[in-house]
């Protein structure tokens, strides 16, 4: 056995449902559920719904503040997304959650014909996005976006941090429709505060500039693109990072001001599948504009992913900061 296989810890059972955040980093506990009880003391109307996962997605700090706010609808997530739809024509903005598969996958259809039709002011706030819990197929909800994206007035959101969360919970419950936002839930990272940052709904912010690489990224993948670039700075690669927190309506307007500075690698970066995701958006944006930069993507295969320790899943799908970097260096040769 070699020494650098020694060294490394043994993955347990347990890193397949650890918190994202890397060991040493800084983080903040339950951002989303302390922004909706703060939310929440100040509009009576905001409600909260969960299937059975109050306390796994953070929203059991808002049943403990307002339980006459709260409804435990039980394991039966269509009935969640149903009775949200319902709360909604009565004048509420309800939170829904869940996981990210059973809010998608389960109860796609009542998402569509009860909440999105009528264009209902319904929250689905969804835990364990993409990759982000090493449970296998049943659990992981690598296709989400795309199937929200399908669905007509909704808005999606995707978050990178506990700040993004913190600051996107009061915009997404003033927002007058269907929101689906990506949930980490948790001890989560915070990381953008480092770069002057605020969440604007609907917009893409430039965290940091570079002249040879612009990744174009969401959610969790902002954060190791951020470390990809820090990474890269010893190869005098200089990466620059366009965080795009609403994939749903995508801001193109930015992205193509952005995409149009020529000489840049041009890579989008996601914890989603290839198909369907913010990489395809953007390259429609691009294309439909006349927009051709040498154009690359990170994101998840087309593929049902394995069972594992997420650090090892990350690294063998090719999310991880390390893999991230090394892709990079590939393409520029």
């Amino acid at each position: 056995m070699s020494n650098s296989t020694a060294k490394k810890p043994r993955l347990t059972t347990s890193a397949m449902i650890a918190s994202i955040a890397s060991e040493g980093q800084r983080i903040k506990a339950a951002p989303f559920g302390k922004a909706l009880v703060e939310l929440a003391a100040q509009r009576q109307d905001i409600v909260g719904l969960t299937a059975d996962l109050a306390k796994y997605t953070d929203l059991h700090l808002f049943a403990q503040a307002y339980p006459e706010r709260f409804f435990q609808m039980g394991m039966a997530e269509q009935l969640l997304m149903a009775s949200a739809g319902g709360m909604a024509k009565e004048g509420f903005v309800p939170f829904a959650t869940t996981y990210a598969v059973f809010g998608t996958r389960r109860a796609f259809d009542f998402v569509h014909q009860v909440i999105a039709e009528e264009n209902l002011n319904v929250k689905m706030c969804c835990a364990l996005p993409g990759l982000t819990t090493g449970y296998g197929p049943s659990h992981q909800a690598t296709e989400d976006i795309a199937l929200m994206r399908g669905v007509p007035g909704m808005t999606i959101v995707d978050p990178c941090d506990a700040l993004d969360i913190e600051q996107a919970v009061p915009q997404i419950a003033a927002h007058d429709g269907p929101v689906y936002m990506r949930l980490l839930r948790g001890n989560v990272p915070l990381v953008l505060d480092e770069y002057d940052y605020s969440f604007e709904l609907g917009k893409a912010k430039m965290l940091r500039d570079g002249r040879d690489v612009l990744v174009i990224s969401s959610g969790i993948l902002t954060m190791r693109a951020l470390e990809v670039a820090k990474a890269l700075e010893a190869d005098k690669i200089d990466v620059g990072v366009l965080h795009v927190p609403t994939i749903k309506p995508l801001d193109t307007e930015t992205i193509l001001r952005e995409a149009r500075r020529a000489g840049r690698l041009v890579v989008v970066a996601e914890n989603h599948t290839t198909v369907g995701g913010l990489g395809e958006a953007v390259a429609t944006a691009l294309l439909t504009a006349g927009v051709t930069p040498q154009f690359r993507q990170i994101a998840l295969p087309d593929a049902f992913l394995d069972a594992g320790a997420l650090p090892t899943l990350h690294d063998r799908y090719g999310i991880s900061a390390e893999a991230m970097s090394a892709t990079i260096k590939s393409w520029l040769g």
